[in-house]
């Protein structure tokens, strides 16, 4: 995940306009923990504030990332790496037999860009819809 360490700016459509947020990241606690701070500046969204911690667990050999917002929204997220893609779910929950599962994508990844994904799925991971995209690029500090 070293990858996302910085500050980036963040922007996705909104009918006409675009959305924007600033996403920073850092590593914290002897270099072991990836620390996110996101904010929407601009769009439909301003005002909204989250963050997140990433962890590496050596001893399960995954990634783990809690999120809270707020907007109340907390979410535990497990990691799992394939090519050039990093995909965080949450574990399916079932409500009055829907099975909704969350998960965030980052893929492209490139030195200054990404593209980062939100998806749903509420058949237990068979089919998945977008939610939100957001096309990533670095900012100088």
């Amino acid at each position: 995940m070293d990858f996302w360490e910085g500050k980036w700016e963040a922007s996705w459509p909104e009918g006409d306009s675009l959305g924007k947020g600033i996403n920073r990241l850092s590593w914290v606690m002897d270099g072991k923990v990836l620390q996110e701070n996101f904010q929407i500046h601009q769009g439909q969204g301003k005002g909204f504030k989250g963050g997140s911690f990433s962890v590496f667990q050596p001893k399960t050999n995954t990634w783990k990332q809690a999120w809270a917002d707020n907007q109340g929204g907390y979410y535990d997220f497990t990691g799992e790496f394939t090519e050039n893609k990093r995909i965080f779910k949450t574990a399916a929950r079932e409500v009055n037999e829907i099975v909704f599962i969350q998960r965030m994508i980052f893929y492209d990844i490139k030195k200054d860009a990404f593209t980062w994904d939100w998806e749903q799925s509420v058949d237990g991971g068979k089919t998945w819809s977008l939610v939100w995209r957001i096309d990533y690029t670095r900012m100088t500090e």
